[in-house]
């Protein structure tokens, strides 16, 4: 037994013995410079020992386990390093490891698809939610920012509002709307590229966030790295030609450090027909650090940008002029102008405080101011004919669906017109004014909205031991919002009428009857006046709590928010309601959320979140008609706070060769309400003058949006990536909302009902997407990579009047005797948009050029096969019942059928830019 003992000792010995002898050593240097690196991480991977580099760069990593391990060293700005070894009680020595610069980062060079490129970014079918995603190295995530954006994919089906964007801890996402303005900073990719981005519902240092997360962009002056870049692009997709240029001096000795940044775009047609791009973007961010605790930053964002739209198209209008066709331009002279032109030019200025009250603790105070003005342009015609080209009237469906029998003859001389030419006649436009100089039949104008916007926050975080962080802030917003009509080209006369010519008396054809039958000219408000006045304030709270197996957090927010409108004309139609303050809207709202993560090993995790959030109506959906009236829809309807409970779960898997995530999710989403404004045929029966301008309000919607994400990446070879991403969800209405009605018109009534909404499809992009791509990186920093990406499932944005009982209803309320069910269901039929195919493909080259300079090179090639497909649409709702619905469509091409955006086809990005 003693022998045994002794035995049994020393062999035990012996293990530990080589256990203790696993060592591995090394000295890091830096390729360019050959100076040795201090700080830098070194660890084994799925094992918990690491250790980092001293002032000569060596590193030594005791007590390690045997076998074959992966030894990770890292550093941020430069490319990470992995090494296979293989341990059996012995030293490992890895000798000299050099750390090259990371030159991965001209792959961001992309965003030119998220942040310059917001096309029709002022309709909810093509609403980009992807600029939210570029700081996920996610692998889900950046396939949807990168590959699907093109097909307006919008993760879980969400629309950007759902997620925050901040600036330096101050929320960017617009009262009007929720949705945060891309261009507002936009062409100024070098600066913004320092982010952090919270995925869903996990914490963030900075705000409570949204369902879809939330993005911080940080500008402080002192951590951008010292040094210099100049770029140029060349592109075919929104602009032709980007020039940029950026300089950090990073933090000088005197505590002081500053960056700079400049860009121009600009392009005389992007893909489209007639969308030209103007773009001019500057950025200073100045700090000085007082002391150890105390450091201030001023930060200014200035970026003008210009730019043609493009204009949806029915089947008809694209079969006959192909995905490239735009209304929205024609000549003038030799030049190509575009009447519908989104201008848009609102600086930010903010001043943030650092203050560092303890080594765990720290509280920053954020002041920001942003004012300007967007401008979109359009044709106003008073006593003239429309002038858009593809006004139904000039089409051959028109001539095809003549009552009296097809005219066969004009619709073959209106498709020859318009294959010939089919654009907007500027000429004749000016010549058409020539005959009334003082009282032009066509100008050109901008709805204008010019605000100023205060906020102001305070942000503390505190670790409060070594397992528990707290993070908590107070903020406030003021909006002042004024919001009118103004000419901006008379089109060669001197004066414009300002009258509804649409209006049955003298009173309602007066925009204000303050001052009646007034001529206008350049720059004066006209058809419409009136402010927004906003204000919210709240705050947020979360603690965060981490240990070995489990991570998890708590957090909470509550918030008020108020709307109220100011009218400055007396509208004609509205003379009691119009001019002066509507009732003030106030909302108070909460949320709470949590989720935990739980390490089975270091490989394996397990990941849950779950929240509800309620969210106040914005601006735009809280007011009937706010260039009419004051009417609120709480005062025609149930006005409510949304209601948002949203919960996920993840499996991570993540080992030295395979990184993956797979993920359910679930959002529910109640009480949203969405108006809608259009011209309506068919309202209350088969009557004759029963057509109107309506104003369509929607409140109670609910919508479902679940599914499963997957995302996968696996380094088969040190120099070849594999990565595929899926997505397949189910995005749906949940119920029958309340439809209500309401017109100019004093004798319109339409009382609220039911539209039957309940499991048509949303609108959100494809609902399932598919991508597998590679990505080869050779050791002499060239690159190159392609994807495969399918798309499928996406519908048409339907219209709820016609699911109401307006559709079948006649003038007394009884069913249309014509009524066929069969022939119903088939016109109410949702489409579905075919499933398509894209391949992208994507490379690059960097080369050292002396000491700390590099010249890289960029290019990327979108829809390599030219693929055509559909992006979006919606359902016009010109004709609203039963009747008009079926004899628009007896002949198989409808005058007011479904309108379109196609994506683009073959694209191309190339850029090659200068470091020093």
């Amino acid at each position: 037994m003693k022998n045994f003992t002794i035995t049994m000792l020393l062999l035990f010995s012996g293990l530990f013995g080589l256990n203790a002898q696993n060592i591995v050593k090394g000295i890091v240097i830096n390729g360019d410079s050959e100076n040795p690196m201090q700080g830098v991480s070194v660890s084994i991977k799925e094992v918990s020992v690491s250790s980092t580099t001293d002032a000569s760069g060596a590193f030594t990593l005791n007590g390690l386990p045997n076998g074959r391990q992966i030894v990770t060293v890292s550093v941020n700005g430069y490319e990470t390093q992995n090494f296979p070894v293989e341990l059996s009680g012995k030293t490992v020595d890895l000798g000299t490891i050099f750390m090259y610069e990371d030159l991965s980062e001209d792959q961001d060079l992309s965003t030119i698809t998220i942040t310059d490129d917001e096309l029709n970014d002022d309709t909810s079918a093509a609403d980009n939610i992807s600029g939210l995603l570029q700081a996920s190295r996610d692998v889900y995530l950046r396939t949807a920012a990168f590959e699907w954006s093109g097909s307006f994919y919008r993760v879980r089906g969400l629309d950007s509002e759902n997620g925050k964007v901040l600036i330096n801890g101050i929320e960017m996402n617009k009262l009007y709307n929720g949705r945060p303005q891309w261009s507002n900073w936009g062409g100024l990719n070098d600066v913004l590229r320092n982010q952090e981005f919270s995925n869903g519902l996990t914490p963030s240092n900075y705000a409570f966030g949204g369902v879809l997360g939330s993005t911080n962009i940080n500008t402080r002056a002192s951590e951008y790295s010292e040094g210099g870049r100049i770029s140029y692009a060349s592109s075919n997709r929104s602009y032709n030609h980007r020039l940029m240029a950026t300089y950090s001096s990073g933090l000088l000795a005197n505590g002081w450090a500053i960056t700079v940044s400049g860009s121009r775009r600009a392009g005389n047609e992007g893909y489209i027909d007639g969308t030209f791009y103007d773009a001019n973007s500057i950025f200073l961010s100045l700090e000085k650090q007082i002391n150890d605790a105390h450091s201030l930053n001023l930060t200014v964002i200035a970026a003008e940008n210009e730019r043609g739209k493009s204009s949806p198209n029915t089947q008809e209008v694209f079969d006959i002029k192909g995905i490239r066709y735009n209304s929205y331009w024609g000549k003038q002279g030799d030049k190509n102008r575009n009447s519908r032109v989104k201008r848009l030019y609102e600086p930010i200025v903010m001043l943030n405080h650092y203050w560092n009250l303890s080594d765990n603790t720290t509280l920053n105070t954020n002041v920001g101011f942003q004012f300007g003005e967007i401008g979109n342009s359009r044709l106003d015609y008073n006593g003239a004919n429309n002038p858009d080209p593809t006004y139904y009237r000039k089409l051959p469906s028109w001539y095809l669906s003549d009552p009296n029998g097809p005219d066969y003859e004009n619709a073959y001389k209106s498709l020859t017109g318009f294959q010939n030419d089919g654009q907007i006649d500027w000429d004749e436009l000016y010549i058409g004014n020539e005959g009334s100089p003082e009282n032009a039949r066509v100008i050109l104008y901008e709805d204008r909205n010019d605000d100023q916007q205060l906020t102001a926050n305070m942000i503390l975080s505190s670790e409060l031991n070594e397992n528990i962080t707290l993070t908590a802030s107070g903020e406030y917003r003021k909006l002042k919002s004024e919001n009118f009509a103004s000419p901006i080209d008379m089109l060669g006369a001197v004066g414009y009428l300002d009258v509804n010519t649409f209006g049955d008396n003298f009173n309602q054809q007066q925009s204000n009857l303050l001052t009646p039958n007034r001529t206008i000219g350049l720059g004066d408000r006209f058809k419409y006046n009136y402010i927004f006045n906003s204000e919210v304030y709240g705050g947020f709270a979360q603690l965060q709590f981490k240990y070995n197996k489990v991570d998890f957090y708590i957090a909470g927010q509550a918030n008020n928010t108020t709307h109220q409108r100011e009218g400055l004309f007396q509208n004609g139609y509205f003379p009691t309601n119009s001019y002066g303050k509507s009732d003030k809207l106030d909302f108070f709202n909460y949320g709470a959320k949590g989720g935990l993560t739980y390490k089975i090993s270091g490989r394996h995790l397990i990941d849950v979140n779950g929240g509800y959030i309620t969210k106040a109506p914005s601006l735009r959906n809280s007011f009937a008609n706010s260039r009419a009236n004051n009417v609120t829809v709480a005062d025609v309807a149930e006005l409510n706070s949304e209601k948002i409970l949203s919960g996920d779960v993840s499996y991570v898997f993540r080992s030295p060769l395979i990184t993956s995530r797979i993920t359910g999710y679930y959002t529910d989403i109640k009480d949203a309400t969405e108006i809608s404004f259009y011209f309506a045929d068919g309202i209350g029966g088969d009557i004759q003058d029963n057509s109107y301008f309506i104003q369509e309000i929607l409140t109670g919607i609910d919508k479902r949006h679940f599914g499963v994400e997957l995302g996968i990446e696996a380094q088969v070879t040190p120099t070849i990536k594999l990565k595929g991403a899926a997505n397949i969800g189910q995005y749906t209405y949940n119920n029958n909302p309340d439809i209500v009605l309401k017109s100019d018109d004093p004798s319109f009534s339409f009382e609220s009902r039911k539209s039957n909404l309940k499991n048509y499809k949303l609108a959100a992009g494809p609902q399932k997407a598919y991508s597998f791509g590679f990505e080869y990186r050779d050791p002499d920093y060239w690159w190159f990579g392609a994807t495969l990406n399918y798309l499928d499932e996406a519908y048409i944005d339907v219209a709820p009047l016609t699911r109401s009982s307006n559709f079948i209803e006649d003038v007394d309320g009884a069913a249309f005797a014509d009524y066929d069910p069969i022939l119903a269901r088939q016109l109410l039929q949702q489409e579905q948009f075919d499933d398509y195919v894209v391949v992208n493909i994507i490379g690059g080259k960097s080369w050292k050029v002396g000491d700390g300079k590099y010249i890289g090179l960029f290019a990327s090639v979108n829809n390599l096969f030219n693929q055509e497909y559909k992006t979006g649409g919606f359902e016009q709702g010109r004709n609203a019942n039963y009747r008009e619905l079926r004899d628009d469509n007896a002949n198989g091409t409808p005058s007011f059928g479904n309108k379109y955006w196609y994506g683009r086809g073959t694209t191309y990005f190339l850029n090659v830019n200068y470091r020093f």
